[in-house]
């Protein structure tokens, strides 16, 4: 070996060594956060909660950490934890919005956000072995978030909250909950005008304080989460199992075509190299497939579990594709809310009817006003064909399961009079 060479092997086992010391303090930190809360937990912030804010059962706790199934039971209340359950770019902000609407639900979107910010990139961890830590992280965190206590997320966000203040909340004006009284003194009038554009909660509703998000929380008889950031179903497996959550999931899919379709269009400087291949439809020898790859094999694997029904998910996970949803959007938000044992409410019909015939376009890529009927299968005229058959390849089990057919030819692909999408019951 020559020098040259052995100092470039020093280096690399260098660089390897100060990655995994930066990861091992991170998961060090993650513990002593929890430690150190356990020891002290937070005290009621107001005396008229405190008969709604019981000690938590630390034993349940030191069950997540050893991976066990926990044993020792409690009451379940009437309350619902709802878990919208999907990926990145597969419709789920316009799926939330049946939840954000009903009065009685405390609707939180993509709250994981701060977490991964803590400890992952875009698109992946640090360093592969994070991924199990992460996850812990994430059902701890959502835990907290279902039972209210929302200043845990102050472990994460940043710049660190002063006082429970902050004003760096992930999207908090996509949560009615979190724009209306109390939470927001100034939000009442557009919350019960039905506002559907989230600028005013943005300038009205600037600081967030998590105390009185918590105690809003309370006061709401069923609690809604959102997530794009889990991979499996099975991560969640513990909360379903928590005898103190009636933990719900509605697994949301969508035709991975369309995923990254979708990607592609929003996230430019992630995806600049897929950019190029759908203009020049030639595919770069750097492009990574890998992405696509990972979410087709854990949609595949999440719905084969799922339909399996197996006893931590019975009556607890109801599939829904994005596509069915957008072409009968009030008939499977009935569906939705017949699974989850509640009544349905008028504001989230009145907000079905008013926002899935809108045919003006709009900018924002969050937006969950459209024309559904024409949404679902739009992504056939500006994908590649090119790009369309790496990833009927790359999924092809994935687009089998869920009902999704495949095209041979260009002109087939851009013939949108005949559905890709055929009719499934799951």
């Amino acid at each position: 070996m020559t020098r040259m060479e052995g100092h470039q092997t020093t280096m690399k086992c260098s660089r390897k060594v100060v990655l995994f010391l930066v990861c091992l303090c991170l998961a060090v930190q993650y513990t002593a956060i929890r430690s150190i809360q356990d020891l002290f937990p937070r005290p009621c912030q107001d005396s008229r909660q405190c008969q709604k804010c019981p000690e938590k059962d630390h034993s349940w706790k030191s069950s997540y950490n050893n991976n066990s199934v926990p044993t020792k039971h409690t009451t379940v209340s009437a309350r619902k934890h709802i878990h919208l359950f999907s990926q990145t770019r597969s419709g789920s902000s316009f799926a939330g919005q049946l939840f954000n609407q009903h009065p009685d639900i405390f609707y939180m979107y993509e709250p994981l956000y701060h977490a991964q910010q803590t400890f992952c990139n875009y698109s992946k961890c640090l360093w592969k072995p994070m991924d199990r830590v992460v996850q812990a992280v994430y059902r701890d965190l959502l835990f907290n978030l279902y039972t209210c206590d929302l200043n845990f997320l102050e472990n994460y966000i940043q710049p660190e909250p002063q006082d429970h203040l902050t004003a760096s909340f992930f999207r908090q004006t996509s949560s009615h909950a979190l724009c209306s009284p109390p939470v927001c003194q100034e939000g009442d009038k557009e919350i019960m005008e039905g506002q559907p554009d989230e600028s005013w909660c943005h300038k009205k509703c600037r600081i967030l304080n998590l105390t009185l998000a918590s105690m809003a929380c309370q006061s709401r008889s069923h609690v809604s989460i959102k997530t794009v950031r889990i991979p499996q179903v099975s991560d969640l497996r513990l909360l379903t199992e928590d005898p103190r959550l009636d933990l719900r999931i509605i697994h949301l899919v969508r035709d991975p075509r369309a995923i990254l379709a979708s990607r592609i269009t929003a996230f430019t400087d992630q995806f600049i190299a897929w950019k190029i291949w759908n203009a020049t439809d030639r595919q770069p020898h750097y492009v990574d497939l890998t992405q696509i790859t990972r979410t087709c094999q854990d949609m595949v694997y999440s719905v084969d579990i799922g339909l399996k029904k197996p006893d931590w998910l019975r009556g607890r996970y109801l599939l829904v594709r994005y596509e069915d949803l957008a072409l009968n959007p009030e008939a499977k938000a009935k569906e939705i809310y017949k699974f989850l044992d509640l009544d349905i409410d008028n504001k989230v019909l009145t907000w079905i009817s008013q926002n899935t015939n809108v045919t003006s376009s709009t900018s924002s890529k969050y937006s969950t006003s459209r024309d559904s009927k024409t949404t679902p299968e739009s992504w056939r005229l500006n994908l590649g064909f090119d790009i369309v058959k790496t990833v009927q390849t790359l999924c092809n089990d994935t687009l089998a399961l869920l009902g999704y057919k495949i095209v041979q030819s260009e002109v087939e692909l851009r013939n949108i009079r005949n559905s890709l999408v055929e009719p499934r019951t799951f």
